[in-house]
């Protein structure tokens, strides 16, 4: 297993992995946050289920947290190594008329997504984990007897600073899934027909799903 991760190929595909498990987890989390558009009762009722289920808080919410950090870790290993490499053949050749600015670029957007997960885990894991094992309440109960989870989000999308800081990091989030899905693909090795229509999905996927969350903020700071 050491010496899958020491060759460029082995960390090629954990990198793609790490990628298709944060996308799928990102995906869930999108289902749950756009019920907040259309029903809070709906949306309270998931929320509290994932948020005091065993299974999801003490078994899928540290391999999350795991995947994370591996993805993060991975990707910014494998781009100083080819920025190193590019060094070199820019030296010999125009080497960006053949790569696009986003791939060229993909640590500055990593970071800006870094940054935002950092703000994202302050806004709502942070206070999350103090209520419910600091403070020892799972109710999710407000004391008017109605669940919490949908008041505190529409609480943290009225402040237009944060819901500028969302709608950036997401523009950014789809710069970077748009190059992401097509080297999560490449690098697993699929055919050239399939790998075609898994970047048409993907190119939907870095659009839609992003967008989706922007509309989620826009929509809580308007409605607030």
């Amino acid at each position: 297993m050491s010496g899958l991760f020491k060759s460029s190929i082995g960390r090629k595909v954990a990198m793609a992995l790490s990628a298709i498990f944060l996308m799928i987890f990102l995906l869930q989390h999108f289902a749950i946050n756009i019920l907040s558009v259309f029903s809070a009762d709906r949306f309270n009722d998931v929320s509290h289920f994932m948020g005091t289920n065993f299974f999801v808080q003490f078994l899928l919410q540290p391999v999350l947290i795991f995947g994370v950090v591996f993805h993060f870790v991975m990707g910014f290993m494998l781009e100083i190594r080819n920025r190193n490499a590019r060094t070199i053949s820019y030296a010999k050749n125009n080497g960006s008329a053949n790569t696009t600015w986003m791939s060229r670029n993909m640590i500055w957007s990593g970071l800006a997504i870094l940054a935002f997960i950092v703000l994202h885990f302050i806004d709502f894991w942070i206070p999350e984990i103090n209520t419910k094992y600091i403070q020892g309440d799972v109710s999710g109960l407000l004391p008017d007897g109605n669940f919490r989870y949908f008041e505190e989000l529409q609480h943290k999308f009225e402040n237009p600073i944060r819901v500028g800081a969302y709608v950036v990091a997401f523009v950014f989030l789809a710069l970077h899934l748009l190059h992401g899905f097509a080297s999560t693909f490449q690098s697993m090795g699929a055919g050239s027909m399939r790998r075609a229509k898994l970047q048409a999905f993907g190119k939907a996927y870095a659009i839609i799903i992003p967008l989706g969350f922007i509309f989620i903020a826009l929509f809580h700071y308007f409605n607030h």
